[in-house]
């Protein structure tokens, strides 16, 4: 298992409940939203295309891609409609003292 290894999402912070936004995390393309109140985070790419899910809306925990309406929850990477079938991989984040952390660990 790799270990913690916490790198600072700047702006993330500001996201508003039923907003996303796309950031790069040390190259890798992260989609950060919140829903609930909550912040969460998953790979940027539709696991049914590779499309880019961060030009895509939140429905509630869902992010619905823009291509061809897949749906993934944001709180795990879980497909919660098709033509998608696989998860795509979500990150553990951390809000402390008005800045987002993100695990990057296993990236």
């Amino acid at each position: 298992m790799t270990p913690d290894r916490w790198v600072e999402v700047p702006g993330a912070a500001g996201i508003r409940d039923g907003e996303v936004r796309d950031v790069n995390v040390e190259g890798i393309g992260v989609v950060v939203g919140r829903c609930e109140g909550r912040l969460h985070a998953v790979e940027d790419r539709c696991s049914h295309d590779d499309g880019p899910l961060g030009e895509g809306v939140l429905a509630g925990c869902e992010i619905v891609c823009p291509r061809h309406g897949a749906r993934f929850d944001l709180r795990d990477g879980k497909v919660t409609r098709m033509p998608a079938v696989a998860p795509i991989r979500s990150f553990s984040l951390k809000e402390e003292g008005g800045r987002v952390y993100l695990d990057a660990g296993g990236l």
